[in-house]
């Protein structure tokens, strides 16, 4: 038996790679794994709010203003503070999972020509949006 070491890869041709710079073939698997890393670090950054407490830089609202840690209807509040008055708020239930997502828009911005393309979802993938009125709470 013979065993043979060698420093570094052998010299290969380009002639002798199994795709060709600029191959289709080659910028279609790049771009497959660009986009399957992308997506990866996506789901990553859902995962962290979907549970609570999320990372920073939310906070809890109770923290925040004078509020309940858990409010009935809505559940336990983390904001983004750099995001107030409209947030996105996340709101988690009694056992920590994030159960919506929670913008308190101004009515003033509630008319047909001021559009909310750009709300954030930063717990992942949206199923259905509710739009209404609600008082509000002092301060």
């Amino acid at each position: 038996m013979k065993i043979e070491f060698f420093d570094g890869l052998p010299d290969l041709q380009p002639s002798q790679f199994l795709f060709q710079p600029g191959d289709a073939v080659m910028k279609k698997l790049v771009l497959a794994v660009a986009l399957t890393v992308g997506s990866s670090l996506c789901a990553m950054a859902a995962n962290e709010v979907t549970k609570a407490p999320p990372a920073a830089p939310y906070e809890q609202v109770s923290k925040l203003v004078k509020l309940p840690d858990f409010l009935p209807g809505m559940g336990q509040l983390f904001v983004d503070p750099t995001t107030l008055p409209a947030g996105a708020f996340l709101a988690y239930d009694h056992d920590g999972e994030l159960v919506s997502t929670i913008y308190m828009l101004p009515i003033k911005d509630l008319n047909p020509d001021k559009r909310f393309d750009d709300l954030a979802s930063p717990g992942g993938n949206v199923d259905h949006v509710d739009v209404y009125y609600n008082a509000g709470h002092p301060g």
